[in-house]
This record gives C-alpha cells, structure tokens and sequence, in this order.
C-alpha cells in the first residue's frame, strides 16, 4: 500500500479550477480581499504561484533566481490564462503527489526550507487565494475540513504580526469559530471582507449579489 502524503492538493485545486470558471472579464479589474489586488492581479499571482510550488515539488531549478518572485501584476497576466491556469493548477496537484515532493528540502520564491512545509505553504496558498477570488467574484467557498485543521495547525505556529510578502497580522476572532474563519483570520484576513458597493464594482458581480427580478408576462 502507497504512503499516505501529508496533504492532498487535489481539493483545493479542484476547487480553484471551479472558481475560474464563474469569472466574468468585466471582474478582473474587481478589488479583491488582498490589499491593492485586483482580480487580474491575483490570477497572475496563482499563475506565477502554480508553476514555482510545481517545481519546487520536482526538486527543479527555482524560477525566481535567487532573489524574491516579481510582484504580481494585472498587466503581466497572460491573455490566455483561462485555458493556462487549469493546467499548471493540474500540474501543481501532481507534482505534489510524488512521495519524494515531501522529502528533504526544497526551493521557491528565492527561499529554501524543508519540503514538508514548502507543500503545506502551497495547500494555503491555494485555499487562501481560492477564498479570495470566491469574495471577489461573488461565488461560494468550501474547504476540506481536513486541509483546515493542518493549515490551522501551521499557521498558529507562524508570528502573530504575520511574514511579509506571505501573512498579514493575524485577525482577532472567537476562538469557537468554524475552521475557515479562523484559518481565514490566522492568515490576516477579515472573513466578513465583502467588495464594495459602489457603482465601480463590475455589473456582473452585481448581477450576482442582486438577480434582476423575473419580467412579468
């Protein structure tokens, strides 16, 4: 019988996969529950993300070099990224099914740790940017209880002022919460965070929080 891996990536991308596709164009330019991040923005980042934890599982060359990745930007993201981000999100599962992807050390974003961690920075980074581009974009979120509880775990064990360029200071919430807000909350987000209603926000977000009422006959 095959090792039991630490973490399954499989739901959180499964979920992903789905996410991408209920985004409406219109909600690129849509704020998200990142600071200064457009929708746009965030898929580049998930792009960009996908393909370094997929070679960091490989035990491949860094993509970033040995400094920090580029910052994430809407104007860098590809054209074709609907039909390109399910597969490096495919990918990405993958790699991180090899026993060997969860073993010794491993490379990404300029930083080297052991490769047990780097799996489980993935599975949130997966889940965390799955919630915000759900919030964005008005769509629903579920996340594997199983997932919650290991990321709970983990991102307890991090600093209370959160890691720069990862974390933001953690968000005080009932400690009797349900798992999501609370790994939402220890991952420096507001799990109440909704977009604004402003008449920028993008009609087909609106649309969807607001159904137009059936026309009578």
């Amino acid at each position: 019988m095959a090792a039991r891996l630490p973490l399954d990536l499989d739901p959180p991308v499964r979920q992903l996969r789905a996410l991408l596709l209920g985004v409406d164009d219109r909600e690129l330019t849509a704020p998200t529950p990142c600071p200064g991040w457009s929708v746009a923005t965030l898929l580049d980042h998930l792009m960009r993300l996908a393909e370094a934890f997929a070679e960091a599982a490989r035990k491949g060359a860094d993509a970033s070099g040995d400094g920090p990745p580029p910052a994430p930007s809407a104007a860098h993201l590809s054209p074709h990224w609907r039909s390109r981000l399910p597969v490096l999100l495919e990918e990405l599962a993958t790699a991180w099914k090899a026993p060997s992807a969860w073993l010794g050390e491993a490379r990404a974003g300029g930083i080297t740790m052991p490769a047990r961690t780097m799996g489980t920075v993935a599975v949130n980074e997966l889940v965390m940017h799955g919630w915000d581009l759900a919030r964005a974009t008005g769509q629903d979120f579920a996340a594997d209880p199983r997932v919650l509880t290991t990321l709970i775990d983990f991102l307890a064990a991090g600093p209370p002022d959160g890691t720069p360029g990862f974390l933001g200071p953690r968000v005080p919430i009932d400690p009797d919460e349900d798992p999501l807000p609370r790994a939402l909350a220890l991952a420096g987000r507001d799990p109440s965070w909704r977009p604004p209603r402003t008449r920028d926000v993008p009609s087909a977000h609106l649309r969807r929080e607001h159904p137009p009422a059936a026309r009578s006959a």
